[in-house]
């Protein structure tokens, strides 16, 4: 059984930064691409930013470019999500995710299998 755990989120005020952290717990010890996703009140669950399984490409949705990095250190150790001059429209709870290991990199939440419970993270303006 896959079990994916995030940390991190709380409340911040406009122009923070916040670091997101996500475990993966799988007996197999396999290795996973990774993404984060962000659901904000009354809206769909949308695409963030993710990594592939050795952290050689990444990809970034078009608002949080240049914001926003995933970091990882190897396969097996925590994935991080390096929020910077957050906004309050970036209020959400934010999900990690993991998808079988492949060299692209996936970006819609379809291509993931397995899903966190979400951390909330709330900006204030």
């Amino acid at each position: 059984q896959v079990q994916l755990e995030e940390s991190g989120g709380g409340v911040v005020q406009a122009g923070d930064s916040l670091r997101l952290s996500c475990v993966v717990s799988d007996r197999t010890f396999s290795t996973y691409n990774m993404g984060w996703f962000r659901q904000a009140p009354g809206k769909e669950r949308e695409f963030v930013g993710a990594i592939n399984w050795n952290g050689g490409r990444s990809a970034y949705a078009d608002s949080v470019k240049g914001r926003f990095t995933i970091s990882r250190d190897s396969a097996m150790d925590p994935t991080y999500l390096h929020m910077n001059s957050l906004k309050p429209e970036e209020t959400a709870v934010y999900y990690c995710t993991a998808a079988t290991p492949r060299m692209d990199v996936p970006i819609t939440k379809e291509e993931y299998t397995y899903w966190g419970q979400g951390t909330r993270v709330t900006v204030s303006s």
